[in-house]
């Protein structure tokens, strides 16, 4: 046992996305069984760390919101050679660590690797049925907490979290979408593997997603200025492909058309973002 952990020490480190936790009582809750850094936006900046299971957790507070700064400031300090994104709300097995360290040792080729987690049937986009390569047309579906990453591999091609997407930012989701997007950008490899490592907790009755208020106008504008820097020139027939793929759950109070104008003024938005400054008169 004592030699089991020693060759595994330090390859593993959980980025932990958190708000206004006690990261004791948080270390617990997710059972935690591996080295971890947990974000924590709070109302004061310090630092702290504590040992669980023969592990080192090391606590930043910073007095910032935004989830991708958050998850930013987890990959910047992280020291390992493997990384395991995820928030506050996910559950892992006890076997999760091997679990991980087995699938990268079998995918020598993979830089990023996705994993299933269980989510709440309101929440479940994806499931790995089978190992698969992640393209472009299937990227979509992934949340950041299902994606664990070689630590170099991130580096080499600079790639980190955008700041206008995500709870606490401008625009309320997709960091996770634009992540995965700018790695096959830079041509990463990534797969997905048919390997549970953990569950989402269910929600207490009245407790309130950290970012998500309903299918309301302001979801879909958002999701329109999201579609615009995921898609480009494909965004507007993506964005009705959406709508109508999800119209059931998506479009009870706003009907299609209007979620539809909505996606499109976001899209609208989102090329005013993107164009070019004017050049100041000479």
């Amino acid at each position: 046992m004592e030699e089991k952990q020693k060759k595994t020490q330090g390859r593993l480190q959980v980025l932990v996305a958190a708000v206004r936790e006690n990261p004791v009582t948080l270390a617990e809750h997710m059972n935690l069984s591996t080295d971890a850094i947990i974000c924590n936006q709070a109302q004061i900046v310090g630092y702290s760390e504590f040992e669980r299971k023969g592990h080192t957790i090391r606590v930043y507070d910073f007095a910032e919101r935004g989830v991708g700064l958050n998850r930013n400031n987890a990959l910047m300090r992280c020291d390992s050679e493997l990384c395991l994104f995820t928030d506050e709300d996910i559950v892992y097995g006890d076997d999760y660590e091997e679990r991980i360290l087995r699938e990268f040792d079998r995918n020598p080729k993979a830089d990023i690797l996705m994993f299933n987690v269980t989510a709440v049937e309101s929440r479940q986009t994806y499931e790995n049925v089978r190992h698969k390569r992640v393209r472009w047309y299937n990227y979509g579906r992934y949340p950041t907490y299902s994606m664990a990453c070689r630590v170099e591999r991130l580096r080499r091609a600079n790639i980190y979290f955008s700041l206008l997407y995500g709870g606490g930012a401008r625009y309320s989701n997709g960091e996770d979408s634009l992540f995965i997007h700018d790695c096959l950008k830079k041509g990463l490899r990534i797969y997905g593997v048919p390997v549970i490592i953990g569950h989402e907790a269910r929600r207490e009755e009245g407790e309130e997603s950290t970012w998500f208020k309903g299918y309301n106008e302001k979801f879909f504008f958002d999701r329109g200025v999201l579609y615009h820097d995921l898609y480009g020139i494909m965004a507007v027939p993506f964005s009705l492909r959406f709508l109508l793929a999800h119209r059931k759950t998506m479009c009870r109070e706003l009907s299609v058309p209007q979620a539809f104008g909505l996606m499109r003024q976001g899209i609208r938005e989102g090329k005013g973002l993107t164009a070019p400054a004017e050049k100041d008169p000479e």
